[in-house]
């Protein structure tokens, strides 16, 4: 592990503490509500879908997966979901890649702060539950969930990805500067500078350096919370270091353009940015 990823390794005392999420949320996350009519659902024909459970330093926590139903040594997508957990959203993301030949898995990465699907107020939703949830948490749990995919005869995690959303798009970062066994990540419109704490101590633009896979990350350019100037800041960062990453900037574009339940999802940009992360996969040998 990289010096200047020391400080992502678990707090001795967050493997003590209660699991809160012992089972996923049905539906959709109620902060999002109404959900939009342009909402994707895709079907499980033709899958393995439902969720089981990670064991991870402590106990265990819940994660939705889909895979197809026939065949093995599928590649691994981990998906990492947005504030508002493992919801509808996210578990369609994961029969998508399903329909594709992926073994798909999204683990409830708050499950140890609280269960942010029943409330309403985003405020509360950062300030009670995400932001007690620690990076080295988190890198523990997803490496928790690589090896559950290792050990299924389905997975191939020889071909393990990542790609997230929001939240989820600034741990892509972070993972793919955490493990060496990750073969590419996408990062839709995660945060990339901030100000540190003892719990969140690196940004993604810290350890554009420190990259141990490629990522592609995805952004709107009318992005009220991440600015043109911290993306181009990345970009520089990236290229400093000599990486092979690469980043995305749609013009007129607000954040969560991908989410296709809410009134910021823009069509066009969405099925670019996937379109863009299955060849960046293919490329980087997730496929």
């Amino acid at each position: 592990m990289p010096d200047d990823l020391r400080s992502l390794r678990p707090p001795a005392d967050f493997t003590r503490r209660q699991f809160v999420v012992t089972t996923l949320a049905a539906g959709f996350a109620l902060a999002v509500q109404p959900v939009s009519a342009d909402s994707i659902s895709t079907d499980t024909h033709g899958l393995v879908a439902g969720e089981v459970q990670i064991p991870v330093s402590g106990g265990q926590i819940p994660a939705y997966r889909a895979r197809p139903a026939a065949g093995r040594s599928f590649p691994v997508a981990l998906v990492v979901h947005e504030i508002f957990g493992v919801h509808e959203y996210i578990k369609d993301i994961c029969r998508r890649f399903a329909k594709l030949g992926y073994l798909a898995i999204a683990p409830e990465l708050y499950a140890r702060q609280g269960d942010v699907s029943k409330l309403s107020d985003v405020q509360q939703i950062l300030s009670d539950v995400v932001s007690k949830v620690a990076d080295a948490q988190v890198m523990a749990d997803l490496d928790a969930t690589a090896a559950w995919a290792k050990q299924s005869e389905n997975a191939n995690i020889e071909k393990l990805g990542i790609t997230g959303f929001c939240w989820g798009g600034r741990i892509v970062w972070l993972y793919a500067a955490h493990t060496p066994t990750l073969k590419a990540g996408v990062a839709w419109y995660g945060r990339l500078a901030g100000d540190p704490d003892p719990l969140h101590p690196k940004n993604p633009i810290d350890v554009a350096g420190a990259l141990m896979a490629p990522v592609l990350g995805l952004y709107g350019g009318d992005d009220a919370g991440i600015p043109v100037e911290t993306v181009e800041r990345m970009r520089q960062a990236l290229q400093a270091a000599g990486k092979p990453s690469e980043i995305i900037l749609y013009p007129g574009t607000p954040h969560g353009f991908h989410a296709d339940y809410r009134s910021s999802y823009r069509l066009e940009q969405a099925a670019d940015g996937w379109k863009r992360l299955l060849e960046w996969f293919k490329r980087n040998g997730v496929a």
